[in-house]
């Protein structure tokens, strides 16, 4: 369509589009112009692949930074992306890590990447939105609430995760609450149908605490501390984002509540917060370094238009710590 818009055969547009040969100069802006009002975009990623040149996946997360701030900014997007990075690597492909950005309009980043990689996305996405307008093959770490058709997904199985967690807790305390964030994303949907089930089993009214993601510890050590005023027969927390954990840690110590003696408190991923925090907290293995490089084996097949194996994400095991020990 170009070329003939253009006036000029299939190769000299090709050549004018990608420089692989000389091209007199008004014809390159003659094809330049038509592939411009036809709103082309040349298909990078097949183009390198086919050559062998230089490729580069790009790593998001649209967590934000009010959550990874800290300790955290050292845990779970680094953790996926060192090994991300180590297997791209081992395949010629540099992997660029995207900060998560308000509002950021990837169409106007102009980002040259072949493939991306976005962690735990919410449903509609700003980022898979961005990804699938400029045509990149993108893998989700972390299902894809709703789905969304042309992303294939790392499972990160967190019915598992709440199993385990709930599980744990229900032994310990009497009246346990759910704290998650505000945001629709599938961790947090799917752990709170596992705890209402446990709930409406155990016979128990479901108190479940919702916050804003981006206000972070200050504002779940707020919301935490109205919560357990209010609920003071609340003797267990399962919060699932880590930040929000250590919050609720504030909370409790501010209205005197001994951990664990008083109140139990675990948390979803065993990173630097839940190590550090004192005390230290229960949480789960998820063994993203073998997630990071699945992702980028899954992406690689996508690109290569290979079948990737089906081989699932690592198992999970549960690390207790003194938040939960009586």
């Amino acid at each position: 369509m170009v070329a003939e818009a253009a006036g000029v055969s299939p190769s000299t547009a090709s050549n004018a589009i990608t420089g692989r040969r000389p091209v007199e100069p008004e014809t390159r802006i003659k094809v330049e112009k038509a592939a411009l009002d036809l709103g082309y975009r040349p298909n990078l990623s097949a183009r390198r692949l086919r050559t062998g040149g230089a490729a580069n996946f790009a790593l998001f997360s649209s967590m934000p930074f009010a959550v990874s701030a800290g300790p955290s900014r050292l845990g779970f997007m680094m953790e996926i992306a060192a090994a991300a990075s180590l297997t791209a690597m081992e395949h010629g492909i540099a992997l660029t890590l995207v900060p998560p950005i308000a509002g950021a309009d990837l169409l106007r980043l102009d980002l040259d990447i072949d493939g991306a990689l976005v962690i735990e996305p919410s449903r509609n996405d700003p980022y898979l939105a961005g990804l699938a307008a400029r045509g990149v093959p993108t893998v989700a770490i972390g299902r894809v609430p709703g789905g969304m058709a042309g992303v294939e997904e790392v499972d990160l199985r967190p019915e598992i995760t709440a199993e385990l967690l709930i599980a744990h807790l229900a032994e310990r305390s009497s009246r346990l609450a759910l704290v998650i964030g505000d945001v629709d994303r599938a961790s947090y949907e799917v752990t709170e149908q596992a705890y209402r089930a446990f709930a409406a089993h155990a016979g128990q009214e479901p108190i479940v605490l919702r916050l804003p993601e981006g206000e972070g510890e200050d504002g779940a050590a707020r919301a935490c501390t109205e919560l357990l005023a209010a609920h003071p027969s609340i003797d267990g927390l399962l919060v699932l984002v880590d930040a929000f954990a250590t919050g609720a840690v504030r909370a409790a110590r501010s209205l005197g509540r001994a951990i664990p003696a008083d109140l139990r408190i675990a948390t979803r991923y065993n990173g630097l917060r839940a190590m550090q925090c004192d005390p230290p907290l229960t949480a789960v293995e998820l063994r993203l370094d073998e997630v990071g490089s699945l992702a980028v084996r899954k992406l690689l097949s996508t690109l290569r238009k290979t079948r990737h194996g089906k081989k699932s994400t690592p198992p999970q095991s549960l690390v207790v710590r003194a938040s939960t020990q009586a």
